[in-house]
């Protein structure tokens, strides 16, 4: 099959309705040029990331078309970009499409089927592999010629299949590139292991179009983790030793997902690059130690916490990575419906009091206070927060960091910080009783109290309250309100398709009046902007309850908190679930998310 020319390739845009013919006409009229440029940067780019003088590259009809930057005629809001249009090429030529989902990519596959070189030069990954057949994603499926090179090579049936050229272009590099850093630094760390603090200091984590080919390996193996680790938007970074190997695996969205595989004799070179980093001590590997380090990925600085375990087979790492947009999240982007922000802001304008943030860990707590202490901020009021340990660094807060080894903690330092003139205390957690006392001291004196709590729901809070030793007479007259909290994943906007939920489904949630009745809701299929899992980002499910005449006097009589809970149901108060059912009716999240993180009990 010929491969199609540009003017083909428009013409199917125009057919799908996605350019309209002046569109066209321009990308054949300036084609010429703009392919040019769009080359000289491409080269330029390929030496750096190759280390060689020559490469050899031809700018794809879909790169050049996607670099207009056109806005697609049946989705304004977006783009067209190189995956939509070799989506379209796919559709019309007869050849299956994939999207390439480097989480869903056999890492051995890939590097193994094709050696680097050879994949780079012909633009080839192996996706799958049967006994009698191997499917190859390709940027050019309509190359007869490659085609049959590789049934000559690999001595079986090529399936091709039409991916996008960078996206094609990308996998090849990060995977080929970790593996060429990981053969690299186990050849080097055959004999003995390097001097590790003879490694450069990079605080600046390199694009995988920006790594150098001639950056010491273990450096490189360690900046390709991290840059994709921020690429991926994953919350944290496990690399786990184990008999055989170690594996690195991401937290994305709340769910871990295995990323690659490193040899053995390569993990204890990457512990201790990263142990560097983080100003630990290289040489102590029996007990667990804690660091951080800042970097910056493109134009953002982010700011990551490394934790290390001792474990049967090597020490174990986990980078915890803080992004600042995520912590410093206006009250508008967490997920508040406009009653409940109104009720929140209410509760944290004022001067005194105790406003308490619950939920499991990993619920969100943390982004909600850092975000609070951010609205709340001004020139006028001093912040100071007693955080074990400090999240993220930020100049505007006056910020503790606990040590208990030397009796730092949040109860004796609650009692240094009230000699500090605060305005606004934030507390990391109330976990005993003596963080209870001084707490709720803090705020009887004249300061506004933020902190939290690990209980289900909100009214089991101040139960949790009175068993710290809280007087009900003392938690009834500093509480301003309890908020507890879920996070849920977000249905992706890109590929967003409307469903109706089943009967079961709607009885399961158990929606008044909705029996028999046909709900419209949203529902992932799927892209390669989420991985193929449908859900892109996560969002905040809350409920919201403000502490009313009627339930100070329940907390006063150390009510159950069943009753507190009914108490504020009649005051309106959504439950978690029913908070999520409208997060859902509005196609923000899934009815499968709802019933994962909120109890089945909710609504009583």
């Amino acid at each position: 099959m010929p491969a199609p020319t540009l003017a083909q390739v428009l013409d199917m845009l125009v057919a799908d309705r996605l350019i309209h013919p002046g569109q066209k006409q321009d990308v054949l009229n300036r084609g010429r040029e703009q392919s040019r440029h769009l080359l000289l940067d491409k080269r330029a780019e390929l030496r750096r990331l190759l280390g060689r003088q020559r490469v050899s590259y031809t700018i794809a009809d879909a790169e050049l078309i996607a670099s207009f930057r056109f806005k697609r005629l049946d989705a304004p809001d977006l783009h067209l970009e190189e995956e939509r249009i070799s989506e379209t090429v796919a559709k019309h030529l007869g050849f299956p499409f994939v999207r390439l989902d480097p989480l869903k990519l056999d890492f051995k596959l890939v590097v193994d089927a094709f050696g680097g070189p050879f994949a780079e030069k012909n633009l080839v990954i192996a996706v799958e592999e049967k006994p009698k057949e191997l499917t190859v994603a390709l940027a050019e499926p309509w190359n007869t010629g490659l085609l049959q090179q590789l049934v000559e090579f690999k001595k079986k049936p090529i399936r091709p299949v039409l991916a996008s050229k960078n996206e094609v272009l990308r996998v090849i590099t990060e995977f080929h590139g970790f593996r060429r850093s990981m053969r690299a630094a186990e050849a080097e760390l055959a004999n003995n292991l390097p001097d590790i603090a003879n490694l450069e200091a990079l605080y600046k984590v390199a694009g995988w179009n920006e790594l150098e080919a001639n950056d010491q390996p273990v450096v490189q193996a360690v900046w390709y983790l991290l840059n994709y680790a921020a690429d991926q938007r994953a919350s944290d970074i496990h690399v786990e030793p184990k008999r055989d190997d170690a594996v690195v695996r991401m937290r994305i969205d709340g769910i871990l997902h295995t990323v690659h595989r490193m040899p053995k004799t390569v993990h204890p070179a990457v512990v201790s690059r990263i142990k560097l980093l983080s100003r630990m001590d290289i040489a102590e590997k029996r007990r667990p130690q804690d660091g951080r380090f800042k970097t910056q990925v493109g134009d953002e600085e982010i700011e990551l916490r490394v934790s290390t375990v001792p474990t049967a087979f090597g020490e174990k790492v986990v980078v915890r990575i803080f992004d600042p947009a995520v912590l410093k999240q206006s009250l508008t982007d967490l997920g508040l419906f406009p009653r409940e922000l109104a009720l929140y802001e209410q509760m944290i304008r004022s001067s005194n009091g105790m406003v308490l943030i619950t939920g499991p860990t990993g619920s969100g707590k943390t982004t909600t206070l850092y975000s609070t202490l951010h609205h709340v901020h001004s020139p006028r009021i001093n912040i100071c927060t007693l955080e074990d340990p400090i999240e993220m660094v930020n100049e505007q807060f006056n910020q503790m960091a606990m040590q208990p080894k030397i009796g730092f903690t949040f109860g004796t330092a609650l009692k240094n910080v009230l000699r500090q003139d605060p305005d606004i205390i934030m507390v990391g957690e109330i976990r005993d009783p003596e963080t209870a006392e001084n707490a709720v001291q803090a705020a009887l004196t004249g300061h506004l109290v933020l902190s939290t709590v690990h209980t289900n729901d909100a009214a089991s809070a101040i139960g949790r309250l009175f068993d710290l030793g809280v007087y009900p007479f003392l938690a009834s007259g500093v509480l301003l309100g309890v908020v507890a909290q879920r996070l849920v994943r977000k249905v992706c906007v890109h590929c967003a398709v409307e469903e109706a939920l089943t009967a079961e489904q709607v009885d399961a949630l158990r929606i008044r009046g909705a029996e028999g009745r046909s709900l419209r809701v949203k529902k992932g299929q799927g892209c390669v902007r989420c991985r193929g899992t449908g859900y892109r980002g996560r969002v905040g499910i809350f409920e919201v309850m403000p502490i009313t005449p009627r339930i100070r006097k329940l907390i006063e009589a150390k009510a159950p908190a069943q009753e507190i809970k009914r108490e504020s149901l009649n005051d309106g108060m959504l439950t978690l679930r029913e908070y999520g059912i409208k997060k859902m009716a509005r196609g923000e999240t899934t009815f499968e998310e709802i019933m994962a993180v909120t109890d089945e009990h909710a609504l009583y």
